[in-house]
């Protein structure tokens, strides 16, 4: 009885006070919406880097009146003595819900003062201004496999340079921009420490697959399958990165619409994807994965075979289910540690609630909708699209939802993919390790600028 009234309440109120403090997901961009070929809005953001450099002295403690909606833009904060130092802008940004600096993340702004450096090593080749932290490591990364700019004949540069001058111009390839896309009953803010720490170092493009986040509600009761996914990305970049190199990146269903992209788009992959990131996802044979249940396979095939009718019979009676799930509450938050993370025990608590938040988020139906898509899944071959691209393959040793071995069965159709498995980790990597996959992300985007 008392787990039944004091301590159901206790943890409802905790859940709350998590979802009021937590400042997971709050990140925000420009806004941008592209319409599917059935009419479907699907809502994407842009992160720009200028839209975070410090703004000049002139322009201190000028913020724009967007909310955390909006792009943290000129977030530099004066005080009587002067500029506010860096770790007291972050603190603040934090206060204000846009959650730079998550538990493992180092946050992207700098104190970098009102100087604008002119493209010397010291400065943002690419902006003209003080580099953020991310991208001031990616710069080197890259002037050092690029080297210094020479003339065809070895002497002056293309531009009379005098040999003096030579060592202090760089040549810096074109930087890419990078593609999100999310997985299964997630959206977009799953991303919240990659949002974070890549802010200011390259562009960004973060987006809602259909009847997912704030995109638009896909044909109520219409099958959803992967390639009609990879039709609404085609869709996303035609809008949202018009020309330029392209990284994606592409987490569980959201690597499957990768796939689905290369499968029907090859050419365009060829023309224009770069680099492509591979992370807790499968290229087909998903009527295998066990789910951790100890169950013979032909007691795995019956579950398979009961859970299309199962799922309809929970979209007849859609008012009821979520009701239900609302009172069991605390089994959802078990069964999402479980299944989402492979060290539950260790997982931050905010980190674990927004988890759950996400996955409350999408209406039975939508789950309906969307299942019989990953038993129809198979696209090893499309694989052979991103060959020469700078990949990488990432997967959680405790991936219960798709595990491990099929990340290795991709990276094995990708000879020249990096296959990273992180120990101790379940699904959602990029939560659960957020520097460990940054990290991998930041080390993919430098090879996909310098084809190394």
């Amino acid at each position: 009885m008392e787990r039944m009234t004091v301590n159901r309440g206790v943890r409802r109120k905790a859940r709350l006070a998590l979802d009021a403090s937590g400042p997971y997901g709050s990140l925000r961009g420009t806004p941008g919406t592209a319409r599917a070929d059935d009419g479907t809005e699907l809502y994407f953001e842009t992160d720009d880097p200028e839209s975070y450099e410090d703004a000049p002295d002139s322009e201190a403690g000028a913020v724009p009146g967007r909310g955390s909606r909006g792009p943290a833009r000129r977030d530099r904060r004066s005080t009587a003595d002067g500029p506010a130092p860096a770790a007291a802008r972050t603190a603040a940004a934090a206060a204000a819900g846009d959650g730079v600096g998550g538990p493992t993340v180092e946050p992207v702004r700098i104190d970098a003062g009102s100087s604008r450096g002119g493209g010397t090593d010291d400065g943002d080749a690419l902006t003209g201004g003080p580099p953020a932290p991310h991208r001031s490591r990616l710069m080197r990364m890259l002037r050092r496999r690029s080297g210094p700019s020479h003339g065809a004949d070895g002497g002056e540069g293309a531009h009379g340079a005098h040999p003096a001058h030579r060592a202090s111009r760089k040549t810096v390839p074109a930087m890419p921009t990078v593609v999100f896309t999310h997985g299964y009953c997630l959206s977009q803010d799953v991303w919240h420490f990659q949002r974070a720490a890549l802010r200011g170092a390259v562009r960004t493009v973060y987006w809602d697959q259909r009847s997912h986040g704030r995109s638009g509600r896909g044909p109520v009761g219409e099958a959803v399958t992967m390639d009609r996914l990879g039709r609404d990305l085609k869709t996303v970049l035609d809008e949202a990165v018009p020309e330029g190199p392209i990284v994606l990146v592409g987490h569980s269903m959201g690597g499957m619409t990768l796939m689905a992209l290369a499968d029907q788009y090859p050419d365009f992959v060829a023309e224009r994807v770069t680099g492509v990131a591979l992370i807790d996802t499968s290229a087909g044979g998903l009527g295998e994965v066990t789910y951790g249940l100890p169950l013979p396979s032909a007691g795995l095939k019956a579950v398979r075979r009961a859970v299309p009718g199962v799922l309809r019979a929970m979209v007849a009676q859609s008012a009821l289910v979520e009701r239900g799930r609302r009172a069991t509450a605390d089994l959802f938050a078990g069964l999402v540690k479980r299944y989402s993370f492979g060290d539950g025990p260790n997982v931050d608590p905010g980190v674990a609630r927004f988890a759950e938040r996400l996955l409350e988020s999408v209406p039975i139906d939508v789950v309906a909708e969307f299942y019989p898509a990953f038993e129809a899944h198979e696209k090893t071959a499309a694989l052979a699209a991103f060959d020469g691209c700078a990949a990488l393959v990432l997967a959680g040793e405790r991936d219960l939802l798709t595990p491990y071995a099929h990340s290795e069965a991709i990276a094995a159709a990708l000879p020249s993919a990096r296959l990273r498995i992180l120990e101790r980790t379940g699904h959602l990597s990029m939560l659960e390790r957020p520097h460990e996959v940054n990290e991998a992300l930041a080390q993919l985007i430098t090879c996909a600028v310098t084809g190394d």
